[in-house]
This record gives structure tokens, C-alpha cells and sequence, in this order.
């Protein structure tokens, strides 16, 4: 812990090209099935996933939302969200790194120049990965978790500690998003090795131990022209971009309650009812064990249609974006996100409620799908999407147009 990371200079070859949404979901669960092999080995001794996030680079899904005219297929983002629960399902540490990477490219869409949109969104086809910093809007200049921007010619010299940065470790690309006082915001788009950035690999949570969150150092980096987003003012407008954030976050949470439901299944399966007299009574015949796996079968279903729902929600603003259509999405996303928190965290302590005292063991490290559904849940609490919904239906006030978290 505490390490600094710079990234050495790396050559990849091109990535597969994804040709259709179909194809995205059957190389999802192909990845799925060799990540979830040692997903637990890795995060008991936090061993960072290098050689799995490569072959996610190498296998194209990195691309699938670029739009069609840039070469991507544009993929519809209730299948984005089931590529990201998928991978979750296997290990939600490396599910995350999608999470951002798509908040990342979804800003660039709209608020990149056509020769920005061009250049970075071939990148992400090419196999590059997306990262992102922020600081706290209205940070002083004594706050250690700040950013201070000054302008410089036609570019900005950048200073100070980012947030704690999801996946950032693994980022081939930084998008940096900070308060300007003349637009509002400053948004730009850097190599993760250009001078001056250092990135501390500091992640200490209990949960998503390996998904390569850390801090970024900037010592006078320099943001030029090119890599400021052209049209950065738009990012203040009703946009989808935090729906699209927000909806794989969703994803991660139906693939936590999915692999958490996967282990109680199994774990029961191979013992006997601990209060049964006959050791051949088995506790798959318990009708209370039985009910309860269907009840939260059930509710992961249900979250799985309002994911997918929120998905066409957000499509129909992005080819219309009217704020109209952006409060239908974001309303739709917030339930989604919170209906899959709730699930999330039922199944993970479902788990141990039905599988008894013996799945404790430490080597079993089954505590991690509660462990990594509590960390991930905590990012966006449910108090807070039942206010913007409730305050909204009740008092008229429309969701937040801000775009970014």
C-alpha cells in the first residue's frame, strides 16, 4: 500500500473488434468464466489483476459504446449494463474498471470536439483504458484532497491530490474534471504517463480490494489546448452521463447479488440440514432454505427488468436529449440503483443466514460479496436517490443537471 504507480510505456496490439451486441455478451461471459477462476485467491491476498484486465483490453469490449460513425456498435446501454453484471458476477473489482471507463467515454461524446471524439474514442476500440480524477467542487486551497487550477497560455497548469479515483491504476487515459471559475468546469483528457502525474496505489477497504482505486498526485501538470474537451460547457447541461455512470454501477450490484446467490446455492447443496437428526436429510429439502432462494432469485429478476428498463431510458435521451428525457432517465436509474444495492446486500447476507456457522471460514472467503456490496453501495447511498425521487414527485424539484459525481 502507499506505493507510487507510473505507467510504463507498453505496446498492445489492436484489440478485437466487437461486431454486434450479441457477440459483446457471449465474450463477457467467456472473460467471466476464466475471472471468477481466482477471483478469491486475488482478493485475499490483494493481488491486482494485470494479466485479466490486458485480455479485457484485448477483447474489445472496451469499445462498445463508442458511436457507429467512430466505429464502434453504439451499444444499447441495457446490454452495457449486462456486460458490466456479467463480469461482475466473475469479480466486481474488474467489472469496476468498465464502470468508469464508459463514464468516461460518455463525456467525451458530449463534450469532446469531432477531432477529440475521433482521436480518443479509436483508443478505446484500439484496447486503451479510461480513467478519471476529480476534485470537491468549491475545495479551498488548504483541503489536501484538492486540485488547484490556473490558466496558463491556452492551457492550465494543474496541482494538488485528486479524490480517492476508481481503477485508476490500470488507466491508460486520465480524464480530469475540475471546478473552473470561468466555464464552470474544466474537463480534459491526458496520457496517464504525462509528466507530473503520480498515482498512489493507497486502496485499504475492506471490499473491492483489487479494482486498482487509488489517488493521483499532480505536481504542475500541464493540460494543453488539445486535451481540454472543446465543448466542456455542455458537461453543465442536462445530460446522460451520469446515468450511464450510474447504471453500470447498477450492473456491479446485479453481479454481486448474482454470484453471492451462486455460492449460497452451492454451499447448501453440499450440506447436510444442520438441525436434522438424519444425516441423509439434505438442507436443499428445507422448505424455509428453499423459499428463501426463491425469494431473492426472484428479486434479482425484478432488479434485472428495472436495469434493463432504466437502459432504454437512457437510450431514448441520448437520441433525443431533451431535459425531459434526461429526468425520465436519471428517475428511472435512481430506482434501478437502489433496487440493486438493496439486493445486493440482501444476497450477500442471505449467504451466511442459510449456509450456517461453516461458511465463516475464513478460507472460504465468502464474507468478500457482502464485503465487496458493502464498499460498492456506499459510493452512491440509497438515502439520497429516494430524496432526489421524492423531492422530485412531490415538490416538482427536477434531479441535479450536474453531470458528474
Amino acid at each position: 500500500m502507499g506505493t507510487v504507480s507510473q505507467l510504463h510505456e507498453r505496446v498492445r496490439p489492436p484489440a478485437h473488434r466487437v461486431q454486434s451486441e450479441e457477440e459483446a455478451l457471449d465474450i463477457a461471459r467467456s472473460l467471466a468464466a476464466g475471472f471468477a477462476q481466482q477471483a478469491s485467491d486475488r482478493d485475499i491476498n490483494r493481488i491486482l489483476p494485470y494479466e485479466e484486465v490486458e485480455a479485457l483490453s484485448q477483447s474489445g469490449l472496451l469499445g462498445i459504446s463508442v458511436p457507429s460513425e467512430h466505429g464502434g456498435i453504439d451499444i444499447s446501454n441495457c446490454v452495457l449494463a449486462e456486460v458490466v453484471a456479467i463480469l461482475a458476477e466473475a469479480d466486481p473489482s474488474i467489472a469496476q474498471i468498465l464502470q468508469t471507463h464508459f463514464h468516461v467515454l460518455e463525456a467525451i461524446r458530449i463534450g469532446g470536439g469531432e477531432d477529440q471524439r475521433t482521436s480518443l474514442f479509436d483508443r478505446a476500440i484500439t484496447g486503451d483504458r479510461f480513467g478519471s480524477i476529480f476534485s470537491e467542487s468549491g475545495t479551498s486551497g488548504t483541503d489536501q484532497d484538492s486540485l488547484q487550477l490556473a490558466a496558463d497560455g491556452l492551457g492550465f497548469r494543474l496541482n494538488g491530490r485528486s479524490l480517492p479515483s476508481a481503477s485508476i491504476l490500470f488507466s491508460d487515459w486520465i480524464a480530469v474534471f475540475v471546478p473552473d471559475k470561468r466555464k464552470g468546469l474544466m474537463a480534459a483528457v491526458v496520457p496517464r504517463n504525462t509528466e507530473g502525474i503520480q498515482i498512489i496505489d493507497d486502496w485499504d477497504g475492506f471490499g473491492q480490494r483489487t479494482s486498482g482505486n487509488g489517488t493521483a498526485i499532480l505536481h504542475n501538470v500541464y493540460l494543453n489546448a488539445d486535451a481540454v474537451l472543446l465543448h466542456r460547457e455542455k458537461l453543465a447541461e442536462p445530460t446522460v452521463i451520469d446515468c450511464v455512470n450510474q447504471l453500470t454501477r447498477a450492473g456491479i450490484n446485479l453481479g454481486i447479488a448474482r454470484s453471492a446467490l451462486t455460492a449460497t446455492m452451492e454451499f447448501v447443496r453440499a450440506r447436510s440440514h444442520a438441525e436434522a437428526d438424519n444425516d441423509d436429510e439434505r438442507a436443499i429439502n428445507d422448505p424455509l432454505i428453499v423459499t428463501r432462494i426463491g425469494e431473492i432469485a426472484i428479486r434479482i429478476e425484478a432488479a434485472t427488468a428495472m436495469v434493463e428498463r432504466a437502459g432504454g431510458k437512457i437510450d431514448a435521451a441520448q437520441i433525443n436529449l431533451t431535459e425531459d428525457h434526461v429526468i425520465d432517465a436519471a428517475l428511472s436509474v435512481a430506482a434501478a440503483q437502489t433496487i440493486t444495492a438493496d439486493i445486493a446486500m440482501e444476497a450477500a447476507d442471505t449467504l451466511f443466514e442459510l449456509a450456517g456457522t461453516m461458511s465463516t471460514r475464513i478460507g472460504l472467503n465468502l464474507d468478500r460479496h457482502w464485503r465487496n456490496a458493502r464498499i460498492h453501495t456506499l459510493h452512491e447511498p440509497a438515502r439520497r436517490k429516494y430524496h432526489t425521487v421524492g423531492n422530485y414527485h412531490l415538490n416538482g424539484v427536477k434531479p441535479s443537471k450536474n453531470s458528474l459525481p
